[in-house]
């Protein structure tokens, strides 16, 4: 009887404890998440190896000892920043494609919002990922597909059916040496940033993918959308 009721009055001190777990676990990781919405705003904007831990703890009026507990080290953090930022560029695209009139426009579209988060000098992050954290870039090539593919493949089906590409193209062939191709002209060793502008290499890259493809009606929907942007 008396072990009973010790367990009846211990009951609400074990769910306060419970609740007090959920509402730090909460807390610790809406932190989480706030370090690395400005990591990804600091990194984008000055690169990677750029910024230093203690640059990233003054700018948001933090202890560097904060951001440790959250990090193990500056590799983890980057890590989780670059696939946070892969999975924002992901969703962009699924929101470009959504709206885009047709897939030539999209993959303009697509090429323009990529701009965005991989910069031309050696301060970008697509550089200093590259040069400084190659496993990371790496884990990040290896997803690309993974997330993409799917998309790149429906977009060319689309083409097809609206007789924009022509319909003996091989789907699954075309969409991975579409991913390889925009893999290659980021690759700073084929093209280094010193030699070559990163917004001609994608302008370039698109249009010779694109006239591979289209038909007569595909090709006067790019010349028009080309001339008005």
């Amino acid at each position: 009887m008396v072990f009973k009721v010790s367990l009846i009055y211990l009951q609400p001190l074990i769910l306060n404890r419970a609740d007090l777990n959920i509402a730090t676990s909460y807390k610790e990781l809406k932190m989480k998440n706030i370090i690395i919405e400005k990591a990804s705003k600091l990194f984008l904007q000055l690169g990677f190896k750029s910024v230093t831990m203690d640059d990233l703890a003054d700018s948001m009026g933090i202890s560097k000892k904060t951001l440790y507990i959250h990090f193990d080290n500056k590799h983890q953090l980057v890590s989780e920043t670059a696939n946070s930022i892969f999975e924002k560029v992901s969703q962009d695209i699924i929101e470009i494609k959504r709206k885009a009139a047709n897939p030539i426009e999209e993959l303009h579209y697509v090429k323009m919002e990529a701009m965005k988060y991989i910069g031309n000098e050696k301060s970008s992050p697509n550089y200093q990922l590259q040069k400084y954290y190659p496993k990371i870039y790496e884990e990040l090539k290896r997803k690309e597909y993974h997330y993409l593919g799917g998309m790149v493949k429906n977009s060319l089906q689309l083409g097809v059916d609206s007789g924009l590409f022509r319909n003996e193209i091989d789907l699954e062939f075309i969409s991975r040496m579409y991913i390889n191709g925009m893999r290659g002209i980021r690759d700073i060793e084929t093209f280094p940033v010193e030699e070559f502008k990163i917004e001609t290499l994608f302008e370039n890259y698109l249009d010779y993918h694109l006239r591979a493809l289209v038909t007569p009606k595909g090709l006067k929907t790019l010349t028009n959308f080309k001339s008005t942007t």
